[in-house]
């Protein structure tokens, strides 16, 4: 049994160490668009470690909403974490994440990034095996984060014979 009601991804929330670093990154460089911005959050009693899992006098200095493109919206959080704060974790760390982002034209989008001195991890790889037809490259936001870009204009091999397909913004439904 599914999920009641499930209809997909709203956002991914992320936390940055300086909103303003991110913000223009996220407007200026990938083309995200500000939504609006709630906080600060401060509160006296446990609320903070019961709903988020943080220590209960960690002040929420503000969160802003951008819609990046035609997929899921982030939630960008600046935090003064009362107990301290851990770096970003890798891929390999248990919590590690990556973003990652469609283009239509990946060797645009990587010559683009470079030319904004964003560091692109590597060169662009061709995926094999189910995912043939996919590119890739990461790349990391000035603040540590990685991301990825994907593109895959004619499709997945998987694709041909699957009874499901995985969402991406190149779908007629999208």
């Amino acid at each position: 049994m599914p999920l009641p009601g499930l209809r997909g991804a709203d956002h991914l929330g992320i936390t940055v160490p300086d909103l303003e670093e991110a913000h223009a990154f996220l407007v200026d460089v990938l083309g995200a668009q500000y939504v609006y911005t709630l906080g600060p959050f401060q509160r006296n009693d446990d609320w903070m470690q019961e709903q988020l899992g943080v220590h209960p006098r960690t002040v929420m200095r503000e969160l802003r909403f951008y819609r990046l493109g035609h997929g899921t919206n982030l939630e960008v959080f600046q935090y003064e974490a009362a107990d301290g704060q851990k770096p970003v974790p890798r891929n390999s760390d248990l919590g590690g994440h990556h973003l990652a982002i469609y283009v239509d034209d990946l060797d645009a989008a990587v010559e683009y990034l470079r030319s904004r001195g964003v560091e692109v991890m590597g060169e662009p790889v061709a995926s094999r095996n189910a995912s043939e037809g996919q590119r890739w490259v990461y790349f990391r936001a000035p603040w540590g984060m990685q991301f990825e870009l994907v593109s895959f204009p004619q499709g997945k091999a998987y694709e041909a014979d699957a009874a499901v397909l995985l969402w991406h913004p190149g779908h007629p439904e999208a």
